[in-house]
């Protein structure tokens, strides 16, 4: 899994986007508080100066302020002031903001007995705090998000480190283990709990290991016992020379059938293990299994118009268990042969591949994505579903690659290759 997909990154991803999201919250609403509250303190600053103007206009006096923060200026028909800014004197009565040669006024205009009252409040210095401000808030919302960043992933080491020493106690144990003390490494919490499911599902999971070793054991032993028996059996009855043909021919049949049920036998038992990645398996020679198997089924033609060609154009040795070959090879040319009651059959041996094709009956588009199925069988299958099944599962233990193209009612080929896939 990537780092940015990891539990880590999404824990610290999730912090920062909340504290980035609350510090921007917590910045607008500042800066929305500190300008709402400075236009206020100025506007109560003009409309102290317009109570002032208005209480003491038409005294000797008076005049209207002119300072570097307030200027004010009144216009009446009797006394039209001639100095008022052009961008205010068209100004309805209220509260506004204008800017005049290049400085920014909050300007209050009122009207008291046809008089005209013009409030102005300079506020570049104002404008100048505001920014000040927001670049103070800016730098908050950075500093709270690298922090909340680091707060997040320092967090996410911290609650995933137990199912991290989880994973790696498990990564570790032997498959054959039934028991793992997975609690004493987590607290009393959800992962603790965890732990004790998953302890008690490697409990239950290692109790049925131990049950189908047994019984795979069992069975591999009961069955020998007939197996040589009937074995022997045979042996004896080679020796009768007064059989005749068909009785001898019914022998060697027989006696090819124990052969591999035997050989099946013991290969089940190879596959019910385990088998561990660089595990030393001795090279079988692939050529030679392949030439035993067609001389082993050429009888299942029978009197069959069928072409049976061999193509030896290389002779790989691979680090197999040769009993789980011979039934690959088997499977593939019992299929072919059964499907095939007129045309070729051809086994074709490569460096790396090994491909069987026939001009048999074919497979439709819903065969063809369920033949590895166990137990599917197809319409022309006379089987039990389990023959392609079990070769799947032998160049997946392998890491071969098994591919099928087929045409219904115009054949069938199968590609096995050697070499495992690279990995993506």
């Amino acid at each position: 899994m990537s780092r940015r997909h990891s539990l880590r990154f999404r824990v610290a991803f999730v912090f920062a986007s909340f504290g980035v999201l609350l510090s921007l919250l917590l910045s607008s609403a500042l800066f929305v508080f500190a300008q709402h509250l400075g236009n206020q303190l100025i506007d109560e600053t003009l409309q102290d100066e317009l109570q002032d103007a208005v209480a003491r206009y038409g005294h000797p006096s008076y005049t209207p302020p002119n300072t570097m923060s307030i200027k004010g200026f009144v216009y009446s028909e009797k006394e039209p002031s001639r100095n008022i800014p052009d961008e205010v004197r068209g100004l309805s009565p209220g509260i506004h903001d204008v800017s005049i040669e290049e400085h920014h006024y909050r300007v209050l205009v009122a009207e008291r007995e046809g008089i005209s009252y013009f409030m102005l409040f300079d506020i570049d210095t104002q404008l100048q705090h505001e920014a000040e401000f927001a670049g103070i808030l800016v730098a908050f919302t950075l500093f709270m998000t690298l922090a909340s960043a680091g707060g997040g992933f320092w967090l996410a080491i911290r609650v995933v480190a137990p199912v991290t020493r989880l994973a790696d106690q498990v990564r570790q144990a032997d498959p054959g283990m039934s028991n793992l003390p997975l609690t004493k490494l987590v607290q009393d919490d959800e992962v603790g709990e965890l732990a004790r499911t998953f302890e008690h599902y490697v409990q239950r999971l290692g109790e049925f290991v131990e049950r189908e070793k047994n019984f795979t054991g069992d069975v591999s032993h009961e069955l020998r016992t007939p197996l040589a028996v009937i074995m022997g059996a045979v042996e004896v009855l080679e020796q009768d020379a007064s059989l005749s043909g068909k009785q001898r021919e019914r022998l060697i049949r027989i006696k090819r059938a124990v052969q591999d049920m035997t050989e099946m036998t013991r290969a089940l038992l190879l596959m019910s293990r385990e088998r561990q990645p660089g595990a030393d398996e001795p090279l079988c020679p692939v050529a030679t299994i392949v030439k035993d198997a067609v001389e082993k089924h050429r009888h299942l033609l029978a009197e069959r118009p069928v072409e049976l060609m061999l193509e030896l154009q290389a002779e790989p040795s691979l680090p197999v268990e040769q009993a789980l070959l011979e039934i690959v090879v088997s499977n593939l040319l019992r299929n072919a042969m059964f499907h095939t009651q007129a045309g070729i059959v051809r086994l074709v041996l490569n460096r790396d591949s090994l491909v069987v094709s026939d001009t048999g009956v074919g497979m439709d588009g819903e065969e063809r994505t369920r033949v590895f199925e166990r137990h599917y069988k197809g319409r022309q299958s006379a089987g039990f579903g389990v023959g392609l099944s079990l070769v799947k599962r032998i160049c997946e233990r392998y890491g071969w690659h098994i591919v099928i193209d087929s045409i219904a009612g115009q054949g069938t080929t199968v590609t096995v290759t050697f070499i495992p896939e690279a990995p993506i």
